[in-house]
């Protein structure tokens, strides 16, 4: 096998490190998972493509300095080792977040944070793993904006993972309870494009960011009707406040270099949820 067929996964135990573990063995690649006590930088220990997957989401404000270790410290070492031929940094859409509604969410858009808001701990850890990525890469560093990934078999704390989660333990005319908003809405990308978009950033990606989304939003009231219409399971919504709609993701640069096309949530979830019991 030449260089091209070579990963190192860090990160590999986390919902997305498995998948793409998954993903990349089926496919041929020798992958290289290194635990969580590795000493970085490994110099003229690695080779061919690293996929950092390493990070916190729901539990970033619990533990602030694990954040900052995953977000920025340890890829910052990651990037001074010698050999690798690109670097993949699992960033996150959520960046996109604190826009106006109705702006256009594409790569180069600049991001109003702020140090005293406790939300944007995450956003500005995220952004600064990006800029030591573009800083310290030196041209082999790629950053990867992951909208909302859901599995076919559930298996995360995100909303979408969580749900599939319940049905699948709920009888066919029962009820999910959720505390959320049918007005609430997201962008939601199946792990099966996010895995092989993450293949093509590393091995022919050109440019330094990409918007890893199916650019189109989805409310939680579609979500409930698609569920029952195809699973006979009922959703009821427990809302709060209601929610400010997201920026539209633009996907434009993963369509144009890779062709794009990731599948529509009711493609991927029908045939799933209409054979539950």
């Amino acid at each position: 096998m030449g260089e091209r067929s070579t990963a190192t996964i860090i990160g590999s135990g986390g919902f997305i490190g498995q998948a793409l573990t998954r993903h990349l063995q089926a496919a041929g690649w020798t992958c290289h998972l290194p635990s969580r006590d590795v000493a970085w930088p490994q110099c003229g220990v690695l080779h061919g493509h690293i996929f950092y997957c390493a990070g916190l989401t729901a539990d970033f404000a619990r533990r602030p300095a694990d954040t900052i270790e995953a977000h920025v410290s340890l890829v910052s070492r990651v990037l001074q080792s010698e050999k690798y031929d690109s670097l993949v940094y699992l960033s996150s859409t959520r960046l996109y977040d604190g826009l106006p509604a109705g702006v256009e969410a594409t790569e180069d858009l600049c991001f109003p944070v702020s140090p005293r808001k406790p939300r944007h701990l995450y956003d500005l850890s995220k952004l600064m793993g990006e800029a030591a990525c573009l800083a310290l890469g030196s041209g082999r560093a790629r950053i990867a904006r992951l909208a909302s990934v859901y599995d076919s078999r559930g298996g995360d704390d995100g909303f979408l993972p969580q749900l599939l989660d319940k049905i699948a333990v709920t009888r066919r005319g029962g009820e999910i309870r959720l505390a959320s908003s049918p007005a609430f809405s997201r962008d939601y990308v199946h792990m099966d494009d996010v895995v092989a978009g993450l293949v093509h950033i590393a091995t022919k990606g050109k440019a330094d960011i990409y918007n890893v989304a199916s650019g189109k939003n989805i409310r939680n009231g579609a979500l409930a009707s698609l569920i029952q219409e195809t699973s006979g399971r009922r959703i009821r919504f427990e809302p709060g406040n209601v929610p400010v709609d997201p920026p539209v993701i633009d996907v434009t640069r993963m369509a144009g270099e890779f062709g794009w096309r990731p599948d529509s949530v009711a493609g991927k979830l029908s045939p799933l949820l209409s054979g539950l019991d």
